[in-house]
């Protein structure tokens, strides 16, 4: 089926080019999903599950509440910002739809990210404050006095560092039931996407958004139900987790499993054992380290019937070999902060290893050549998607925002044909943008960090290949002076990078060269290094 048919078939569907109009002028996303579940009689049902403990519907929203009007107390006004650093516990989504019954717009942020990245971010956004968790602390406590709006500090856990402690704040607090008379077109959240060059960008999003995730891709193509239990190795922060732990399974009254650690294949498979989980959203990296983990449970101990995958392109060869252990199917599909989930995607039954399968109906895909003209089939180009869900702008970027949101139409970077079959099939970013574990990072960045070290001439990084074909940096290092190169040495570089930005970001390899590729007028062909990579 082609592009062009895929269209008319969501048509056909009853999904039309104005699925938002579904949703009323006067609309606040927080005050909406909470009341669905409660005048559905979710009150006493699990909505969140946390090391502390078991969460219902009813607590949850007793929580919000709460939370929203000590925002309210503390002078917040509507519009203003939040920034949001928390691990997924049941303070998170509190703090979130806290915020949005205000009117007020929480920025959640990466909790993986430096000092750095965390003061360009409350300064960028102007917070009013911050609400952080106790174990990320630390890369706050230096930079909190620099950044000239923030006002008010709320820390997640048992010791406050001083300021106010989350869980006095909402106990402390009366819930009056006040509700911000916000629209389906208003300001909502704010996500922090990183960029080839540059500071990371603020991708706004409006009420009507979370719903149409949810309307659009949850319930009709994820396939989640009310008797759901579900679990994410995206963390809540990210676009793709957020729909994941939060809005889809909300949508149906659903019950999610939070994890506030990193997720590793001890950690998740312990989770998958203790908790009855149907459905399952992961990344390709962590599902190629699943399988090849001693203790990964076996079929038999789990009650999955749906997995997901996003965030990367998915080897074939671990799809393949988690459906032959598990009898599940992972459905691999496409989504960007600036869409805020999935519009491309495989479905249980009709999914074709090695592709990202086909278009979500309500949203239209073209591929664009480098002369802004639409390719023929099987023919490469840039994904070009239109759908309700995009972002209405860049934060504070006009450039950024106009290069990117071009009318109806979103900008992904990604580099695409469609086969035979209609199947869209990735071939990489369009610049040099690297997406590690589904967390984007910048050659130049790397690179950047690897010039800081005194034994270092030249640098470049590119994306390279592990044994599983899932994405990783690798560096092509060029020393001051020759014949130091050794294994010793790229160890060192390798923490060095560590040490200035966040772990994720290090390369897998170094390779030291006697020179790198480049253009007459000195730029590094970095393309001429990929070409190098494994067959």
């Amino acid at each position: 089926m082609a592009l062009a048919d895929i269209t008319a078939a969501a048509t056909r569907m009853g999904v039309t080019e104005t699925p938002i109009d579904a949703i009323p002028r006067d609309y606040n996303f927080a005050a909406d999903i909470l009341a669905r579940n409660l005048a559905a009689g979710r009150a006493n049902k699990a909505a969140f599950i946390d090391t502390r403990g078991s969460w219902t519907y009813g607590q949850l929203a007793d929580r919000v509440e709460r939370f929203s009007a000590a925002l309210r107390a503390l002078g917040i006004a509507r519009e203003q910002r939040i920034m949001i650093a928390l691990t997924d516990t049941i303070d998170w989504p509190t703090a979130f739809l806290g915020a949005i019954k205000a009117g007020i717009v929480p920025v959640p942020v990466n909790t993986l990210l430096t000092e750095d990245d965390y003061k360009f971010m409350l300064t960028d956004s102007r917070a009013k404050a911050l609400v952080v968790s106790e174990a990320l602390y630390a890369k706050f406590g230096g930079i909190i006095k620099s950044c000239p709006d923030l006002a008010h500090v709320i820390v997640s856990g048992d010791n406050a560092q001083g300021h106010k402690r989350f869980e006095d704040v909402v106990v402390s607090a009366k819930p009056d039931g006040a509700t911000a008379p916000t629209t389906r077109d208003d300001m909502c959240f704010w996500l922090y996407t990183s960029g080839s060059t540059g500071k990371p960008k603020g991708a706004v999003h409006v009420h009507a958004s979370l719903p149409l995730t949810a309307d659009l891709y949850g319930t009709p193509i994820a396939g989640l139900k009310e008797s759901d239990v579900i679990h994410s190795v995206a963390k809540l922060f990210f676009a793709y987790g957020l729909g994941n732990a939060m809005t889809f399974p909300m949508s149906v009254g659903a019950t999610v499993v939070l994890n506030a650690e990193r997720p590793t294949p001890d950690g998740v498979s312990a989770l998958l054992k203790k908790h009855p989980i149907t459905v399952f959203f992961g990344v390709p990296t962590f599902y190629g380290a699943f399988l090849a983990s001693p203790a990964a449970p076996q079929r038999s101990e789990l009650k999955l019937r749906r997995a997901i995958s996003a965030g990367e392109a998915l080897p074939p060869d671990i799809a393949k070999r988690f459906a032959e252990r598990y009898g599940v199917e992972i459905s691999d599909g496409l989504g960007t902060t600036e869409m805020l989930h999935i519009y491309l995607t495989n479905r249980p039954g009709a999914t074709k290893y090695g592709t990202t399968g086909r278009p979500v109906p309500g949203y239209e895909i073209k591929l664009v050549g480098d002369d802004g003209n639409p390719v023929k089939k099987g023919e490469m180009g840039e994904l070009y998607v239109r759908g309700p869900t995009s972002a209405i702008m860049y934060w504070n970027n006009r450039e950024k925002t106009r290069s990117t949101f071009l009318g109806e139409w979103t900008r992904s970077g990604d580099k695409y044909l469609e086969d035979d079959e209609g199947y869209l099939v990735c071939c990489g970013r369009q610049d040099d943008m690297l997406k590690v574990s589904g967390m984007y990072v910048s050659p130049f960045e790397v690179e950047a960090a690897l010039l800081t070290h005194p034994d270092v001439l030249e640098a470049a990084v590119v994306a390279w290949p592990d044994e599983q074909k899932l994405i990783k940096p690798k560096a092509f290092v060029v020393l001051k002076k020759p014949g130091g190169e050794s294994e010793a040495l790229a160890r060192t570089l390798q923490d060095h990078v560590k040490s200035k930005l966040a772990p994720f970001k290090y390369p897998r390899w170094i390779e030291f060269r006697s020179d790198l590729p480049k253009t007459a007028t000195g730029k590094i062909q970095r393309f001429k290094l990929r070409a190098e990579g494994p067959a």
